[in-house]
């Protein structure tokens, strides 16, 4: 499926602007006002205000280059938390496992005595009962 290009007027810094992208005009639109946020975040610095056109066009583009190495650092850490909760997890399963494995296990052992027990009570029965009759005779 193949995707069409969109255009968007947008407003950036007081100025119209027509964007074009395969992304959504959503997306675009979004895009704008991080950028106008950011315009405004620096504008309201006097000493931004007081700086050359590109001066200010520098420190704006160090600006979002700082908030894009935050998030992407932030990204790491987050996907570094994940593995680590994943690798968690796995261990956790197979722990999991091996108790269940190891309750059956006990489970069995548990029937099989009970069923010996069983055994050993009838047993008693039997004997206690030959020993009355032999007391009898």
């Amino acid at each position: 499926m193949a995707s069409s290009k969109n255009y968007t007027e947008v407003l950036i810094g007081g100025k119209v602007f027509t964007l074009s992208g395969f992304e959504s005009e959503e997306y675009l639109q979004k895009v704008s006002t991080y950028l106008n946020h950011k315009i405004d975040e620096c504008g309201n610095s006097d000493g931004y205000r007081k700086q050359s056109a590109e001066t200010r066009s520098i420190l704006l583009a160090l600006n979002i280059a700082d908030d894009y190495f935050k998030a992407k650092k932030q990204g790491s850490t987050l996907e570094s938390d994940i593995e680590a909760k994943d690798k968690e997890m796995y261990d956790l399963k197979h722990e999991l496992i091996s108790v269940q494995i190891k309750l059956e296990n006990a489970e069995k052992a548990m029937d099989k005595l009970k069923e010996e027990n069983k055994e050993l009570q009838m047993k008693i029965v039997q004997l206690e009962t030959e020993i009355k009759n032999n007391h009898k005779k």
